[in-house]
This record gives structure tokens, C-alpha cells and sequence, in this order.
């Protein structure tokens, strides 16, 4: 069995290699996020770093099956607003969080190889919904999944508001996206199927490997979770991103953004949240 056991197996360049490892045995190749102490949150460089990775994973022959995967106690924190929004024209700022989030998740849904997800930790928000578009995940027994969008006053994203009834049933899904805000543990996620395998923390990876090398074997497909089909959930990500791209500069959200990132003493990006919302009576009628 071939084992690439250098960390840039994909020849990132050198600031997505700074977020990403990458290395290959016997047809599988494992894309990890390196970012523990930032709990490899979703930076704009890291999601452009996971956007490379993925598509040269899409090009290298090799490759027949890939998992992704995070160093550290954290999978991922999940998107980090002040680190992706900037403050500009609001029209354009409206246009590019619509265009930023479809393109995230449709990366997801439109990989053309099976891809498993190994949750080494706590997941949050579109970590945890990209990772349901997978064709399986596996989590440790550390992990936990949450997708408090009610709570920040945005709408669900990552075809969640469509595709976790499916995996779950509508009683639990509407338990993770309403206001309950529950946050299941790994062994829940197993019972009511948000996650198909949970294994000791210091056995995921071999385990993961496992999974993703009978796959290989097997000559496993690229498949969806749940059953649902792509084209339908690219439509539902669409829908979802503009609804979401509404949310996010309405004044609730910003305000609280604002109070949130003025308590983490974050104040130049409170100030940009802060200048939104004022400045929103002028401006929110030209989106």
C-alpha cells in the first residue's frame, strides 16, 4: 500500500499550505485543516485554502476516495464573520455573501470523488452542514454539532433548512435550527443519524482510513447523505443564500454582531457592524 506521508501531498502553494496538510495512502487522501488554535475556524484564507485543496484533490488521479478532517480539539468553530465580512457598499456586500456561500457549500456537494468527514471535535455551524452533504461522516466521541443560526437571528444555510429532516426526521432537525438550539453530542448524532460511525478520539483517523479504503475497494461512488439529489439541493442552496445574504444585513443581526465583537474587545470589526447598522435606514432600501 503507497503511504505519502508528507504533509503537502497536493503542493498547496505556501499560504494555503499554512491551513491545510495533506497526505495520501493507497488511494486515500486526507485533507486536514491546521489552524488548532484558531479552532480552524472559517477565515476567508481558510476557505480559500479548502476550495485549492479540494480542487486539486478533483484533479489528481490517484485520489479515488478523500477524507476531511481538522487538527487539535476543534473540527471547526465555523464560519468567522468578522474575518470574512468587510465593510462596503452594501449592494456589493449583499451580492458577495450570497455569491461567497453558495459557492462554500456547492464545493461540498459538487466533489466529484467519495468524501468522508472525520469530526475530531466540536463542529458549528457550516462545518457541520457541509459535512451532512458528505457521503458519510464518522466523529469522534469528543465531538459535538451545533448550528446556532436562530440564536445569531440568521436562517439555516448548507441545504439544512431541506436536507437535516431528511438525515433526521423533522423533530430533530427543527430541534438543531430553531431557538432550542440543541447541540447534540456524538453518540446522539449516531441515534438519530446526523453521523453513521463514532469511534474513540485516538482511533479516528485509522478508523476513518478504514472506512474510506473499502470504499476504494468497493468502487464506491460519490453519493449524498439522505438520499437527496444534487440538483435539487443546489437549488435549495441558492435559495438559501440569498435569504441568508437578507439576514445578515438586517439590523438585528447586526446589532448583535456589533455587541458580541465590542465584549470580545474586537473593535475595529465591531465598528464596521456598528456603522452598517446606523448607517442601515440610508442604505437598506438600494439593496
Amino acid at each position: 500500500m503507497t503511504r505519502v506521508l508528507y504533509l503537502n501531498y497536493l503542493n498547496l502553494n505556501d499560504n494555503a499550505a499554512t491551513y491545510i496538510q495533506s497526505s495520501f495512502t493507497g488511494s486515500v487522501l486526507t485533507i486536514m485543516m491546521n489552524k488548532p488554535k484558531k479552532l480552524n475556524g472559517w477565515t476567508s484564507e481558510m476557505m480559500e485554502a479548502i476550495a485549492i485543496a479540494f480542487e486539486k484533490a478533483t484533479q489528481d488521479e490517484p485520489t479515488k476516495v478523500a477524507i476531511f478532517t481538522g487538527t487539535g480539539d476543534y473540527f471547526s468553530a465555523g464560519v468567522n464573520l468578522s474575518g470574512t465580512i468587510k465593510l462596503m457598499a452594501p449592494k456589493k456586500l449583499h451580492r458577495l455573501i450570497v455569491q461567497h456561500n453558495e459557492e462554500l457549500f456547492d464545493r461540498f456537494l459538487t466533489f466529484p470523488k467519495p468524501l468522508l468527514v472525520a469530526i475530531n471535535g466540536p463542529a458549528i455551524g457550516a462545518s457541520v452542514t457541509s459535512a451532512s452533504l458528505c457521503d458519510g461522516i464518522i466523529a469522534s466521541h469528543t465531538a459535538t454539532f451545533s448550528t446556532p443560526f436562530a440564536a445569531l437571528g440568521v436562517s439555516p444555510e448548507g441545504c439544512s433548512s431541506v436536507h437535516f429532516a431528511r438525515l433526521m426526521g423533522e423533530d430533530n432537525a427543527q430541534r438543531m435550527l430553531a431557538s432550542e438550539g440543541w447541540k447534540p453530542n456524538a453518540e446522539e448524532a449516531l441515534t438519530v443519524g446526523l453521523v453513521q460511525w463514532v469511534v474513540q478520539k485516538d482511533r479516528l483517523q485509522a478508523e476513518a482510513e478504514k472506512i474510506a479504503q473499502a470504499w476504494v475497494a468497493s468502487g464506491r461512488s460519490r453519493t449524498i447523505l439522505g438520499g437527496s439529489e444534487l440538483a435539487e439541493l443546489q437549488l435549495v442552496n441558492a435559495s438559501e443564500s440569498i435569504e441568508l445574504a437578507n439576514r445578515f444585513l438586517g439590523a438585528d443581526f447586526l446589532r448583535g454582531q456589533f455587541t458580541f465583537l465590542w465584549r470580545k474587545k474586537k473593535r475595529l470589526a465591531s465598528l464596521m457592524f456598528l456603522s452598517l447598522w446606523l448607517l442601515r435606514p440610508l442604505w437598506k432600501h438600494l439593496l
